[in-house]
């Protein structure tokens, strides 16, 4: 269950200059020991009509979190799943009370379509500021703090405009949620910071449009002048498509984390398109053949894949950061984005 390419935090550990090091992202997990987890949950979760969901993602976040490892030092996660459960059942509770006023009271019902379409961005910012400040490396917490218009426009303005412009503002989307993610968050009082720019984003659409209509236009045209070999054609469409998406998802990964700093710390990704797409199809055939039984290992292979090619360059100790005040945040916010597909 190892990937094709696996760094060690050893490894990645040297010395460059004085005080500076390129240290590695490193996973330990184990996908036997993972499925002993995800099996236990999913039963327990049914058994108890979903009550036991609150104690499973913390179970599930704790592992992984647990297991990721930075300078020798891993993550935790420090959620209660009794608070999580309660904004789950108050979450729940105000599906059922919408739900219910639909039936008798359609025009109310959708007033408050409306109004909750309106507080979804402040569930937004509730639910990225709950799990950041349930995360933690070296006893120091993360944080987030967006603001509502931010959340709004990263919603539904830039969305809106990606689509009414065929698509060419679709990449400034992207940019716009990424740029609302990484400048919001800190760890304790250090800010992150993200410099990609809109022509990053759409060299790599350019480039994606650009080998789709490359390689898929002559098969188009062998295949309207040989009609046999449309059943090949089709084929080849398969696979040129899935190589278009991985080479978008790999390049948009690196310039995520290429982009990405911390202070004076930078970061970096080295995922391949050939690595990544063996990681993926094997995946994706052994689940298939275990009939869902190797999604736990398929999880635990992605993530050391991606681990092992995450590198962060740093400057002088991370020690050195400073936890940040603590603020209290309901998980009230992040339940509902849950209820609602958005967390």
């Amino acid at each position: 269950m190892n990937p094709p390419s696996e760094i060690s935090a050893e490894q990645n550990s040297n010395n460059t200059t004085s005080g500076n090091r390129s240290l590695g992202f490193e996973f330990r997990g184990d996908g036997m020991e993972y499925f002993k987890i995800w099996i236990v949950n999913i039963l327990l979760t049914i058994v108890t009509l979903g009550i036991y969901s609150a104690w499973a993602k913390v179970r599930n976040n704790r592992y992984f979190y647990s297991n990721l490892y930075l300078d020798n030092d891993n993550f935790r996660y420090l959620a209660d799943p009794i608070t999580i459960l309660k904004g789950r059942l108050i979450a729940v509770a105000a599906l059922i009370g919408y739900y219910i006023m639909s039936l008798f009271f359609p025009i109310v019902a959708g007033g408050l379509a409306i109004a909750l379409m309106l507080a979804i961005p402040y569930f937004i910012n509730q639910s990225m500021g709950f799990n950041h400040r349930m995360s933690s490396y070296k006893n120091i917490q993360f944080r987030f703090k967006g603001s509502y218009g931010q959340a709004f426009m990263v919603i539904y303005v830039w969305p809106i405009l990606g689509i009414l412009t065929l698509g060419i503002l679709y990449p400034l989307a992207l940019l716009k949620g990424n740029e609302y993610f990484v400048r919001n968050s800190a760890y304790g009082t250090s800010k992150f910071d993200f410099n990609a720019t809109y022509k990053d984003y759409g060299m790599i659409f350019l480039t994606a449009i650009g080998i789709s209509l490359a390689v898929g236009l002559p098969i188009a045209l062998i295949a309207y002048f040989v009609p046999a070999f449309s059943v090949i054609s089709s084929l080849l469409y398969i696979v040129i498509y899935f190589a278009v998406i991985i080479y978008v998802v790999v390049s948009f990964t690196n310039i995520f984390y290429a982009s990405l700093s911390l202070i004076e710390h930078k970061f970096e990704a080295n995922l391949t398109i050939a690595a990544t797409a063996k990681v993926i199809l094997t995946n994706l055939f052994l689940t298939m053949i275990t009939l869902g039984l190797y999604l736990p290992a398929a999880k635990v292979r992605m993530t050391k894949y991606i681990c092992s090619c995450l590198t962060m360059h740093t400057s002088g100790s991370l020690d050195n950061f400073s936890a940040a005040e603590k603020e209290n945040i309901s998980a009230l916010g992040e339940e509902f984005g849950q209820v609602f597909d958005f967390a």
